[in-house]
């Protein structure tokens, strides 16, 4: 029962952040609701200021007021001189003669560089400053010519290319909130493993326990994670902890699809097949069937799964330490939408 209450135990420390426990993650401010939009206004998230306000201590940037730019003020976008030029410039829409690029770009970076506490950032979507995806790529003339990345975001990332991002915009999608999530919690355990020194023992342990979570993102990283810690002996362990790491976060990076779920709970399946009886393993096949046809969501076969997990002692906890059972706070409802 020990074993049980341990699994329990580990969903719980998830769900109750509070105070220094609250992982910092960076936001644009506008999301916060702060009025620092070009117009004076703002674009708060009430899934970011209402939800995730519960278990991430955001840190609030906005780098158009940060470099000196006033609310309100002219607005900006991307200028690139033709349409071959991949060079982008941050010029005022109105006066082309505002180019704040490259106070964006250093502002950018030095955020980069100084802000090492975070394991996530929300950024807003569409803005020439922080956008990440598809921002809006316009022609001297006006016209737009294709997409690229805000300034200050793309700097800041270049910093930091395994952090966590995502935009304000995206997360309505289930399967990227999902994503992003995972990742940022992911992070955050990495941070707070780092703290001590890492030995091959520590890393074998961690790694043991996310194994099932990156089979459901890449069987690709999978195997060659596997490699890789394969023989440490002699190793360089804080070289092959980078390398460890930049694994886990890249095959994270890829949200898990519907295939590569169904058989990752195929593969937990197979620690209760001695304690199953046969109507249990039968309605526990059948629910992982309909899951990968799309009948019903992720979260029921693997509330089972879980169910199962916890109430038969003599199933092996090696299954039970999996992050993969609980990889966020379960209180979200991420997985009852996939």
């Amino acid at each position: 029962m020990a074993q049980a209450n341990q699994f329990n135990s580990d969903k719980d420390n998830k769900s109750l952040l509070s105070g220094a426990d609250l992982i910092p993650v960076g936001i644009s401010a506008c999301l916060m609701g702060d009025p620092v939009r070009f117009n004076g206004g703002h674009k708060r998230s009430r899934f970011c200021t209402d939800v995730l306000s519960k278990y991430f201590s955001f840190v609030s940037i906005c780098p158009e007021v940060a470099i000196g730019m006033s609310t309100p003020r002219e607005p900006i976008r991307l200028v690139s001189a033709d349409a071959n030029d991949d060079t982008v410039r941050a010029l005022g829409t109105d006066n082309p003669e505002l180019d704040v690029t490259d106070a964006l770009a250093e502002y950018g970076r030095m955020q980069g560089q100084q802000q090492t506490q975070l394991c996530g950032y929300i950024f807003m979507q569409k803005s020439p400053s922080c956008g990440v995806f598809g921002v809006k790529r316009y022609l001297a003339n006006g016209h737009p010519e294709g997409a690229t990345a805000g300034i200050y975001a793309s700097h800041f990332q270049a910093q930091n290319p395994l952090l966590p991002v995502e935009e304000a915009g995206r997360l309505n999608d289930a399967a990227l909130r999902e994503n992003f999530m995972v990742r940022v919690f992911t992070y955050r355990e990495w941070q707070l493993f780092k703290a001590t020194p890492v030995t091959a023992a520590r890393l074998i342990d961690f790694h043991s326990r996310y194994k099932y979570l990156v089979m459901a993102h890449s069987s690709a990283h999978y195997k060659s994670m596997g490699r890789l810690l394969a023989n440490l002996a002699s190793q360089d362990m804080s070289a092959i902890a980078d390398e460890y790491f930049t694994q886990l976060m890249t095959a994270l990076a890829k949200p898990a699809s519907r295939k590569m779920h169904t058989n990752t709970l195929m593969h937990l399946q197979g620690y209760l097949k001695m304690f199953l009886t046969a109507g249990d393993k039968k309605e526990l096949e059948e629910l992982i069937h309909q899951y990968r046809l799309g009948i019903v969501p992720l979260v029921v076969p693997l509330t089972l799964l879980k169910h199962h997990l916890l109430h038969h002692e003599g199933a092996n906890n090696y299954a039970r330490q999996q992050v993969y059972l609980n990889p966020h706070p379960y209180e979200l409802g991420l997985r009852n939408s996939l």
